[in-house]
């Protein structure tokens, strides 16, 4: 019996080992993450940097955009995965055209990586493919996305296979091809959506 749960704790914390978890708090406001690399897929004037907000989810800080572009995203580009999984808390805080948070992975440059995201103005969660700065669709699905209240967003990916979750619900599933091997992680936005972000947590499953 002991061995049995050795075994357990030994998995356990090896998948911990695997994951990493940044909640802003060690940058002053202002500025970027260190490691990290803000900027746009298209035109614009996105504006990327950590805040202070009291109903943070850990501590209190935030990373914020708070301009716009036409997919504004943040990497942090030190991290780089094939396979694993990235999830956000995210609250859509404004935006008349969009009110979106969003994650990203194998990000190869600012015009190619895989993006899932959440809107509050359609409530929806969508998950698209961005290859030479064009935004393709693979799926949207309803759901229901609250504005000034925090989500958590959600994606898992192995190979081809695709997951998204919101606020711990199953919402996408399914297989694509289009972007392949390993790249960079982060969180975006779009149009003149002002979201935070918190909690960005990354790692191998």
């Amino acid at each position: 019996m002991k061995s049995v749960v050795f075994a357990i704790f030994a998995c356990a914390t090896a998948f911990a080992v695997q994951a990493e978890t940044e909640n802003f708090d060690s940058t002053s406001p202002g500025a970027l993450p260190q490691g990290w690399e803000a900027g746009v897929t298209g035109s614009g004037n996105p504006r990327w940097a950590v805040g202070s907000d009291p109903t943070a989810p850990s501590g209190k800080n935030v990373l914020q955009q708070t301009g716009r572009g036409t997919f504004p995203w943040c990497v942090k580009k030190n991290a780089s995965l094939a396979a694993g999984f990235v999830e956000v808390k995210f609250k859509p805080l404004s935006g008349k055209e969009d009110q979106a948070g969003g994650v990203l992975w194998r990000w190869k440059d600012g015009n190619n990586y895989y993006v899932a995201r959440a809107n509050a103005l359609e409530d929806n969660v969508s998950l698209y493919y961005t290859a030479n700065g064009r935004r393709i669709t693979i799926k949207y699905v309803d759901a229901p996305v609250r504005a000034n209240v925090w989500h958590t967003l959600r994606v898992e990916f192995n190979d081809k296979h695709i997951s998204v979750h919101l606020d711990g619900k199953h919402y996408i599933d399914l297989d694509d091809t289009h972007i392949a091997g390993p790249g960079a992680v982060g969180v975006w936005t779009k149009a003149d959506s002002v979201t935070s972000f918190d909690d960005f947590s990354y790692g191998t499953l």
